[in-house]
């Protein structure tokens, strides 16, 4: 009978010789591999002494942005959570009452803003179908967690510090994007 591809050998099976039934030769090839890898540069990385550098196009955790004055972007439209793929985004949106004009720039705004790390892919469309500029993925990844109800994130855990009562806080969560928070 006849395969249908040619990729079917016969093996051979010579005997070996006297140097491959010591093993000697090949002992000796494996030890000087193992020895020249104790002079290589060492791969690991001391991870919390040590930052690992991320390409400038890394997507990481969803952060909720706010404008130069401390206001929140977000303003509940919705596309963000229709763009997503893995339908990881769920929102709901409320009215701003009088005398919050300081906490939303808009009439509208996300009362419950959700993502379920679980979910996402980290595709970036979000980011990409927000008209405000709300949503961007920042250069941090997702923290690890025992529980799945620690990966669903809350509009609180998402939204970035005030820049105007802390500006500390706001510049190291806005970190060392390749591009400006805006």
């Amino acid at each position: 009978m006849e395969a249908l591809t040619n990729r079917k050998k016969q093996v051979e099976r010579k005997p070996m010789t006297f140097w491959e039934k010591m093993y000697l030769p090949a002992i000796a090839k494996g030890m000087g591999i193992t020895m020249s890898h104790f002079f290589k540069k060492k791969p690991t990385i001391n991870y919390p002494e040590e930052k690992r550098p991320f390409s400038a196009v890394f997507r990481g955790v969803h952060i909720l942005n706010r404008d130069e004055e401390g206001r929140e972007r977000c303003t509940a439209c919705g596309l963000c959570a229709l763009a997503c793929p893995a339908e990881a985004i769920t929102m709901e949106a409320a009215e701003r009452q009088p005398g919050e004009e300081h906490l939303y720039r808009e009439e509208k705004y996300a009362a419950k803003y959700e993502v379920n790390m679980l979910r996402c892919i980290f595709c970036g469309l979000c980011e990409e179908a927000c008209p405000k500029d709300a949503v961007y993925l920042s250069q941090t990844f997702a923290k690890a967690n025992y529980a799945r109800q620690g990966f669903i994130y809350k509009k609180e855990d998402l939204l970035i510090p005030n820049p105007v009562t802390q500006p500390e806080e706001y510049a190291r969560a806005k970190g060392a994007l390749g591009r400006d928070i805006k």
